[in-house]
């Protein structure tokens, strides 16, 4: 008994010691939480940089749309000159003699600028016309990963609600089980109850001990998991504001008669999305088959000198210039952009496919989700009423033992019945609450 009652004392010191961090605990709806979610979970966090990058990488790609310059300028000293060979009588040598003339300076510098600008190229057009696309398709992941984790902060929020409503009630049952205990020991010691009395009652208060310790962890590792999901610190503390579950059940009947609509999935904006983008891939590949043309133009100048100190001078100064344009086309690449213009329409019709699974998916869901709310709805119903009846045998019990003319064993069995009806009927609130997340998830209303 000592050790038991050392348990109970911990337990409430544990307790006391939570209600009085209440004050500094930061006060958290559902939807904050979520909203909180939102700014600093790092699964959302890389998918806000993925946007980014995506839009750094079709920057990449359309940077040939745009002119490139280039500017060089080399120094070369022919310490050892290059010979070309002659004969003599040309120049007034000797016929028939071959003699080996340097036609170099010792010191040569040229300087150039060049610009080229595509004009006309089929992949690089499509790649101007695919990038806001391709942005939109980061972004629309990014949507995808916000509502899974709308999705698990909903359910972790709503089970850490659940698991605090039974703690209060184990709470409540064990501040009357110890109660009892106490009145069952006064009665044996006044002769009027038995030994196999106590030990009952004893045995009762072990249990909800036991219970409550469970309990306990159980609402340290929800919270946790909360916290998790929000990328929250963890040791941070929170107190939650939505607690009455019942008022959102009130909503269930609204929430059955939503029509669905496909434009509220991410999942389906993303499979368009994907579907356009192997258009754009189709039409890149049919481009590559014309002609492409880009223009280019360069300025430099060369000079040389036979001394190092000379070179900088600019004696020997010599401008030139080029401008023209460059017309490429392709005639003949082994088949290969046959067989990527074929590749390409296999996609377009793969990404079909998987629209039209998708939609028979979401119908499936939503159809399932609606079924499943129902049968819930039900199980609270009659959970409910099961709980109101068990409260009302407790309550009789309990008048019947005071008035003396019932045991403590009815009063026991019946506080063990409605405790595990209390158990049976937020096990199915909790199931209904996730079912009509579910259902949200499949009607894209998880906001």
């Amino acid at each position: 008994m000592r050790k038991i009652y050392l348990a109970l004392v911990s337990i409430l010191y544990l307790t006391a010691n939570a209600t009085g961090q209440d004050a500094k605990s930061v006060p958290l709806s559902l939807q904050q939480c979520m909203d909180y979610a939102l700014q600093h979970n790092y699964t959302i966090k890389n998918a806000q940089l993925d946007v980014q990058i995506q839009k750094a990488q079709v920057n990449e790609q359309i940077s040939a749309a745009y002119p490139h310059m280039n500017l060089k300028a080399d120094l070369t000293n022919f310490n050892v000159p290059q010979r070309s060979f002659i004969d003599a009588g040309y120049l007034g040598g000797p016929p028939g003699v071959i003699e080996a003339f340097p036609f170099s300076l010792n010191y040569s510098s040229d300087v150039s600028v060049t610009t080229s600008q595509v004009l006309f190229d089929g992949g690089v057009f499509v790649a101007v016309k695919a990038r806001n696309t391709v942005v939109e398709l980061a972004r629309l992941n990014g949507a995808v990963t916000e509502e899974t984790v709308r999705y698990n902060v909903y359910k972790a929020y709503n089970s850490l609600v659940i698991a605090y409503r039974q703690y209060d009630i184990i709470k409540e049952s064990l501040n009357y089980a110890r109660s009892l205990e106490h009145d069952v020991v006064v009665t044996k010691e006044n002769g009027l109850a038995e030994k196999i009395d106590v030990e009952r009652a004893s045995v009762q208060v072990n249990n909800l001990t036991s219970d409550s310790i469970s309990i306990g962890n159980l609402l340290s590792t929800s919270e946790q998991l909360l916290k998790y999901q929000m990328g929250m610190d963890i040791n941070t503390p929170i107190i939650l504001t939505d607690t009455v579950l019942e008022q959102r059940k009130q909503n269930t009947v609204e929430l059955l008669n939503e029509q669905e609509s496909y434009d509220r999935i991410p999942e389906y904006n993303v499979a368009n999305t994907a579907l356009k983008l192997n258009e754009f891939n189709l039409r890149r590949y049919q481009l590559q088959g014309i002609p492409s043309l880009s223009a280019f133009w360069g300025y430099g100048s060369n000079y040389g000198e036979d001394k190092f100190n000379e070179v900088f001078n600019f004696n020997n100064y010599w401008a030139n210039s080029t401008l023209g344009l460059t017309l490429t086309m392709p005639i003949f690449n082994g088949l290969l952009r046959k067989n990527q213009v074929t590749e390409a329409k296999l996609n377009i019709e793969k990404a079909k496919n998987n629209i039209a699974f998708l939609k028979e998916t979401i119908d499936f869901q939503a159809a399932t989700s609606r079924t499943t709310v129902k049968n819930n709805l039900l199980q609270v119903q009659s959970q409910r009423r099961n709980m109101e009846l068990a409260g009302d045998v407790l309550d009789l019990a309990q008048k019947k033992y005071k008035a003396g003319v019932g045991s403590n064993l009815e009063v026991t069995q019946a506080q063990t019945d409605l405790l595990r009806a209390q158990t049976n009927y937020f096990s199915a609130l909790l199931d209904l609450i996730n079912a009509q997340a579910d259902l949200k998830k499949a009607l894209g209303l998880l906001k």
